[in-house]
């Protein structure tokens, strides 16, 4: 049976990145597929997995096994590289992809394929290397996020969002709603999500009318997934992957310069071009007042998210990840 060797960063703490990959290793290692993670030192980064572990110095791929390696590590690619392996760089946020390359080599220099974790970054990748890589998304816990029995009461609007994601655009973003307040009347409560462990996130959305993605780059951002699992309208950034899943509610609202994927969900939030801090406010006042209006438009706004969330479930992701395996062995 042919090997799957997966690299995971030397990160001080789990990433987001890092725990898909970590997930990826224990959905092949569940279903009877010989895997092992490969850290840069024994222990390091710690790991409640129960996936075989070695290091990059002890790892002994062969010919034909799969030798991953998320965007932003090239060097860590020199072990499968070495051993004819099959050298995959698992690219989870366009931003990294030339990141790390040593002075005078390049992408196409190297016998090495791509998976995009969202059809943004496929599209990136394509237009950049000429390759066109499968796409492998991200899953979401539905039973850990989902929506709470009722809703806070309104007023105010309950605003979500994460200070350590572009925190000076969201301080300014805060700020100009503030000033607004006479003329929009919208009276809004944050919620600073920081800190946290998974079931305080949860609650936290769960709590919140609305989410605030201030977020960029990103290549699937999985936080505004969350939060329309549990309930709340979309509003802000999407990084450029986001357009993976998010759709305008509005109509004539903005939309990127290339063609979206045909989803089964429709609008699920208010979107505005990556650091325009005035588009994101009055986004954010359009989730808002949706909100406080109610009725036919905000229920389909939260129904389009549901379906949104359901589409990124883990049983997808374990699916997807078990065909596309498939086919690299």
């Amino acid at each position: 049976m042919k090997k799957t060797f997966i690299f995971i960063p030397p990160l001080k703490k789990t990433t987001g990145g890092a725990a898909v990959l970590l997930r990826i290793a224990d959905i092949l290692h569940q279903a009877g597929r010989d895997v092992a993670l490969v850290l840069r030192e024994k222990g390091r980064p710690k790991t409640t997995t129960k996936v075989p572990q070695t290091t990059l110095g002890e790892a002994a791929p062969a010919p034909g096994d799969v030798w991953l390696v998320p965007e932003g590590w090239p060097n860590a690619l020199a072990p499968g590289l070495s051993a004819g392996a099959k050298c995959v760089v698992y690219c989870q946020n366009w931003a990294y992809l030339f990141s790390g390359l040593p002075d005078n080599v390049g992408w196409r220099d190297l016998p090495v394929s791509f998976i995009a974790v969202s059809r943004p970054v496929a599209r990136y990748i394509e237009l950049a290397l000429g390759q066109k890589p499968p796409v492998l998304r991200p899953g979401i816990d539905t039973d850990h996020f989902r929506p709470p029995r009722e809703k806070p009461g309104l007023p105010p609007v309950r605003a979500a969002y994460m200070p350590r994601k572009n925190k000076a655009l969201a301080a300014q973003i805060k700020a100009f709603t503030a000033a607004r307040r006479a003329e929009t009347g919208l009276e809004i409560e944050w919620v600073e999500i920081a800190d946290m462990d998974h079931a305080g996130v949860a609650e936290a959305l769960r709590s919140a009318h609305v989410f605030l993605a201030t977020g960029y780059p990103e290549g699937c951002p999985l936080p505004p997934l969350e939060a329309l699992a549990c309930g709340c309208a979309l509003a802000g950034f999407s990084g450029y992957g986001g357009w993976d899943y998010m759709r305008q509610a509005a109509p004539d609202a903005y939309v990127p310069g290339f063609a979206l994927r045909e989803t089964p969900f429709g609008g699920n939030g208010f979107f505005a071009p990556d650091a325009d801090v005035v588009a994101a406010a009055l986004a954010l006042e359009a989730a808002a007042s949706l909100w406080m209006r109610g009725g036919p438009d905000l229920e389909r706004v939260l129904a389009a998210g549901r379906e949104t969330a359901a589409a990124y479930d883990l049983e997808r992701q374990r699916r997807r990840l078990l065909g596309l395996w498939d086919e690299l062995m």
